[in-house]
């Protein structure tokens, strides 16, 4: 079997390659990414991914950066939460499975699902009905059980890793859950010290 595997990054690749790997006579890796903001986030995540498939001996096809595209399709919901991610999955998995079927492979699957921060269930709708189009399979593999060890490989490996998704959005809302959790840190240790110093000291007179 020849599997095509989308990748969004170098550490969310690592466990579901040594998965793939495992199961398949073949595994060539997309970056297909359009979602990506800004570009110097694209080229830095890329550049990462490519030094380990460097590594690794394994063949990367780059598709176009064209940021329009995924405006185009995604842009609409930018209100909508969870459907504006899923439209972003199905994006980048029909763009998967359209390669795919075009060059001969026989599968597809996507690293995604590594992160728990993404819909593993919306993941699989929609790599299966973009496989469905295109004639070929979607190999569904639920790897956030992996995450931990991907993390802890990519920090061994010195890998950069991201603090968001990918999105502008994305960025903004990790921006933004980023500065209330400071906040919020600050508040917890405000009233710790306002706490001990309402409480008398032990060796007080009274």
């Amino acid at each position: 079997m020849r599997l095509l595997l989308h990748a969004c990054c170098g550490p969310c690749l690592l466990e579901p390659l040594d998965a793939f790997v495992a199961e398949a006579d073949e595994v060539a890796v997309l970056y297909a990414n359009p979602n990506i903001h800004p570009f110097e986030e694209y080229e830095h995540r890329r550049d990462t991914l490519l030094e380990y498939a460097e590594q690794a001996g394994l063949s990367v096809v780059e598709s176009p950066y064209d940021p329009s595209l995924w405006i185009r399709v995604v842009g609409p919901l930018a209100s909508a939460g969870a459907e504006r991610c899923r439209a972003c999955y199905r994006l980048r998995l029909g763009m998967t499975a359209r390669y795919a079927a075009d060059h001969g492979f026989d599968a597809i699957g996507t690293t995604l699902t590594v992160s728990p921060y993404q819909d593993p269930d919306a993941i699989r709708q929609e790599g299966e009905r973009a496989a469905a189009e295109a004639g070929v399979e979607y190999l569904h593999r639920d790897f956030r059980e992996r995450y931990p060890e991907a993390t802890r490989r990519s920090r061994e490996l010195g890998m950069y890793r991201q603090n968001y998704c990918g999105c502008l959005l994305s960025d903004v809302e990790a921006r933004s859950d980023r500065d209330a959790r400071k906040v919020a840190r600050a508040v917890a240790k405000a009233e710790k010290r306002r706490a001990r110093e309402s409480t008398p000291d032990e060796g007080s007179g009274g």
